[in-house]
């Protein structure tokens, strides 16, 4: 259907009227998202030279994040909980790359500029007061969090690693020792700085839950053309130094109920699940744990030992391994065959697509969404290399 047939049989939009003028120029730029995107960084640069050093040297490898994260924003102008939760992350993740608040003023100008382009044919001056007025908004909400952030914790952590485990060919596991105490919860991730490629982040789950002795362990997948996954993999060794930003992520357990824990771990993303065993061991719940460990091959499962050493110890936990290859069925619809989940809560860790189908299947058979917990797709995504 296209949109203009859409609007014709879709009932009123609800809506603030800027909420409204906001959505009516982001049906105007979607056709045309990669050229509003490069006008966009043209802009910044060529008006705004001296904010070129806070982006990567290679452009491409995060082109459009920052624009996507605005346009998000704006997209949400009208559910303030959701809005302010979401740019206060926003706000203190960009703490890593040395963003200011003077440096506000320059992106705005430039979306602006760059929307007003490519949403000419619906342009006006009503539409740019309503930008101006969300874009206000949107920047005060990151800076007033940066600021509070600023007060607390550093903008990033130096990080020096202590081991380097080269599970398989392209798995390692990587732990590093923290250059000051990295407050976190089991489940959580962070974003990761090599020096190989200055300014180039990406999540990395916590590979286990606070440990005494302060260290952090990640399980790094490399994956092809992925400049940050192949340097930690192949290239990093101990005594090298990366950069971690902030935790995030709440993909975590509530301790404050007895519910079970049915967790779906596909590749790496045993990493987070292990932690979340760990969280439940500490707080001595004993509650019933029930670990799905996916993998396409035997080869696959590099943390198999480790989990079955986990099983031995605590009689609450169960883990499965199930191999795509061997059963011929997708991890998100293995979990159909075993159940009641009645009085489970969900924790899905793994590649994006496993993740939005084992949603899907959970939802399939009765677990409600709110209990349902995992990361964000649209960040797994940009984590993918």
């Amino acid at each position: 259907m296209s949109p203009s047939t859409q609007a014709a049989t879709a009932p009123a939009e609800e809506g603030s009227p800027d909420a409204l003028l906001i959505r009516r120029t982001m049906a105007e730029v979607a056709p045309v998202a990669d050229k509003v995107t490069s006008y966009f960084y043209a802009l910044l640069f060529v008006r705004h030279p001296d904010l070129r050093s806070l982006f990567p040297a290679a452009m491409d490898t995060q082109r459009d994040r920052l624009l996507r994260a605005l346009l998000t924003a704006a997209e949400h102008i009208d559910n303030k909980d959701v809005l302010v939760d979401y740019l206060q992350k926003l706000g203190r993740g960009h703490r890593k790359y040395g963003t200011r608040p003077e440096h506000y003023p320059a992106v705005g100008e430039c979306l602006i500029g760059a929307l007003s382009k490519y949403a000419a044919g619906v342009w006006n001056g009503e539409m740019e007061a309503a930008w101006i007025r969300a874009y206000t908004t949107i920047s005060q909400v990151m800076i007033d969090a940066a600021a509070a952030d600023e007060l607390r914790a550093p903008a990033w952590w130096y990080a020096e690693i202590v081991t380097h485990d080269l599970r398989t060919p392209d798995v390692a596991v990587v732990t590093v020792r923290p250059d000051q105490p990295y407050p976190f919860l089991a489940g959580q991730y962070t974003s990761v700085e090599t020096p190989w490629w200055p300014r180039i982040w990406r999540h990395y789950s916590f590979a286990s839950a606070p440990r005494s002795d302060g260290l952090l362990s990640f399980h790094v997948k490399a994956v092809p053309a992925g400049w940050v996954s192949n340097a930690l993999v192949h290239r990093a060794r101990p005594g090298d130094i990366i950069r971690l930003g902030p935790p995030a992520g709440s993909m975590t357990v509530d301790h404050t109920t007895d519910n079970g824990l049915l967790c779906l771990g596909g590749g790496t993303g045993i990493a987070p699940i292990k932690a979340l065993v760990e969280d439940v061991a500490e707080h001595g719940d004993r509650r019933s744990v029930e670990v799905f460990y996916g993998a396409r091959t035997d080869h696959d499962l590099y943390d198999i030992d480790t989990m079955l050493r986990l099983q031995q110890t605590h009689p609450w936990l169960s883990v499965r391994a199930i191999i795509d290859q061997q059963a011929h069925l997708q991890l998100p619809d293995a979990i159909r065959t075993y159940g009641p989940w009645d009085e489970f809560d969900a924790y899905l860790s793994g590649p994006p697509g496993m993740i939005r189908s084992g949603v899907d299947a959970l939802r399939d058979i009765g677990i409600p969404s709110d209990r349902i917990r995992h990361d964000s797709v649209e960040e797994l995504v940009a984590a993918g290399s």
